[in-house]
């Protein structure tokens, strides 16, 4: 299983691929930018 900051930088592996910006990507997702944001820094708690 893999820790939140790995999947954090695998987020934005991903996002800097396709050349999108955290705004862009929280638009497509309908999120805000500050929460993609979070995920790439490993912020995210989740329920266990």
């Amino acid at each position: 299983m893999r820790t939140p900051k790995e999947l954090g930088g695998e987020i934005a592996r991903l996002r800097h691929e396709q050349k999108l910006t955290q705004k862009a990507l929280a638009e497509r997702l309908h999120v805000t930018d500050k929460a993609v944001s979070r995920w790439e820094r490993g912020l995210v708690h989740t329920a266990k």
